[in-house]
C-alpha cells in the first residue's frame, strides 16, 4: 500500500513576525500528536538552494533587478521543491517551511512591484503541482515587526532586511491580500500579542488538521510568555 500524502505546513509574514520561532512549535507540537514533521525555509532548505539564498540576500556591489531577484527565488525554489520537499511528501511526511510562494507573492509582487503573471507563470513550472495544504500568516503592524527585527539582528541588514518602511506595507498589504482570497488555507494569525497567544491561535488551526492522535500538551503551554 502506498503511504499517505504528506503536508506542507507553510508560516509566512513580514521581518519580525516570529515565523521561525513558531515553525519549530508547529513541529513541536505535530511531534507530540505523533506526526514527525521535517522543518525547512525559503529562500534555502538544501545545501544547493542555501546557496542561492546568499546570492539574494548579500548587498554586494552588483545590482539585482526585481525580476533577476524573482527568478532567484524561484531558482532556490526549484531545488528545494525537488531535493527536499516533494520526495518528504510522496513519502506520506509532512514538511514545515518558514516561507514558500506567497512570500514571492509578497515581497517581489507586492513589494517590487514584479508582474503577477510572471510569478504564477514560475510557480506552476517550478512547483509542479505542490501547495501548500495550510498556511499561518502571522501578521503584525510593520513597525512593530521592524522593532523586533533590528533588535534581534546580530550583524547588518541583508538586503530585503534594509528595506524601507513603506516597502514592508506594500508587502504586508499584499499578504493580507492572499489572505482574503483564500481565506480556507490562508489563517491570519495576530503576532501582535506575546507568543504564548499567538500560540493559541495557531493551536486552534493545526487543531483542524486532518491527522491522528490529538492527545498531548497543546502548542500554547511550552511556548511561555516570549513575543513572536
Amino acid at each position: 500500500m502506498s503511504p499517505s500524502p504528506g503536508m506542507l505546513i507553510t508560516l509566512e509574514g513580514i521581518e519580525g513576525a516570529g515565523k521561525s520561532t513558531v515553525a519549530r512549535r508547529v513541529c513541536a507540537w505535530l511531534g507530540r500528536h505523533a506526526i514527525q514533521a521535517t522543518l525547512t525555509r525559503e529562500p534555502g532548505g538544501t545545501a544547493l538552494a542555501e546557496r542561492v539564498r546568499q546570492i539574494v540576500l548579500e548587498r554586494g556591489q552588483e545590482r539585482l533587478s526585481a525580476v533577476t531577484e524573482t527568478l532567484l527565488m524561484f531558482a532556490a525554489r526549484g531545488i528545494h521543491v525537488e531535493n527536499l520537499i516533494r520526495p518528504a511528501l510522496e513519502r506520506g511526511e509532512w514538511i514545515v517551511c518558514d516561507r514558500f510562494t506567497d512570500a514571492t507573492r509578497a515581497y517581489q509582487g507586492g513589494g517590487r512591484g514584479v508582474d503577477p503573471r510572471l510569478i504564477e507563470s514560475l510557480a506552476a513550472h517550478v512547483q509542479g503541482g505542490v501547495q501548500p495544504h495550510c498556511t499561518l500568516l502571522l501578521d503584525l503592524p510593520v513597525p512593530m515587526g521592524l522593532e523586533r527585527a533590528r533588535s534581534r539582528q546580530a550583524g547588518a541588514a541583508d538586503r530585503i532586511e534594509a528595506e524601507t518602511q513603506a516597502f514592508f506595507e506594500r508587502v504586508r498589504g499584499a499578504y493580507l491580500e492572499l489572505a482574503r482570497r483564500e481565506p480556507q488555507r490562508i489563517h491570519v494569525i495576530d503576532a501582535s500579542v506575546p507568543l504564548e497567544a499567538v500560540a493559541r491561535q495557531v493551536e486552534a488551526v493545526l487543531e483542524r488538521l486532518p491527522f491522528p492522535g490529538r492527545s498531548g500538551s497543546g502548542i500554547g503551554g511550552p511556548m511561555g510568555g516570549e513575543t513572536a
